[in-house]
């Protein structure tokens, strides 16, 4: 696996080394020895899949709340899409700060989303599905997003004719709004 350090801090790129013959190929997509040794979560306690029929499709931007952090490790295993984290840490250097990942059935490029981090991401073809690791497993309580259309965070999503967002992520605040709504 090629590790490569995305400029937000602790957030990672992993890309799998294919070895490849007349059947295909073969790769590694996860190894806890090597996650270990570069510091990132190993367990995982849920494995989950979004399946979404039509291209311009949003879900995001998501996250729980501590003490019900997540560490995700997200794929795309079938299509492509535009693949967006927020580090959220208000201690962090790079707070509020965005990067974006094209993730493809085709390129099998795997992004690890630290603690403390809103993840989205935005469907470029029908049909695309994205496979989920998390390191704790869902407290509904815990669920928390911020509009994808945040000003302040001004996310250069891609164009789309249509977007399919459901009214839950179209309900959800800014990142202003939530946090003058958890100081309350």
């Amino acid at each position: 696996m090629i590790f490569t350090a995305l400029s937000l801090g602790d957030a990672w790129m992993i890309e799998p080394e294919r070895i490849q013959d007349e059947r295909g190929f073969f790769a590694r997509t996860f190894s806890s020895e090597e996650f270990r040794t570069r510091g990132l979560v190993t367990a995982i306690a849920q494995c989950s899949v979004s399946y979404n029929r039509r291209r311009g499709t949003l879900r995001g931007l998501h996250f729980q709340a501590p003490p019900h952090a997540e560490v995700k490790s997200v794929t795309c295993t079938r299509g492509a899409v535009f693949d967006v984290i927020v580090d959220l840490r208000r201690d962090s250097p790079t707070f509020k700060r965005w990067v974006s990942v094209e993730l493809s059935a085709e390129n099998r490029r795997v992004v690890y989303i630290p603690e403390g981090f809103a993840h989205g991401f935005q469907t470029l073809v029908d049909d695309a599905e994205v496979f989920y690791q998390i390191s704790t497993g869902y407290v509904s309580d815990a669920a928390r997003g911020i509009r994808w259309d945040d000003p302040d965070l001004a996310v250069a999503w891609p164009a789309a004719d249509t977007r399919v967002i459901s009214a839950r992520d179209l309900g959800l605040p800014t990142l202003a709004a939530l946090e003058r709504e958890t100081r309350r």
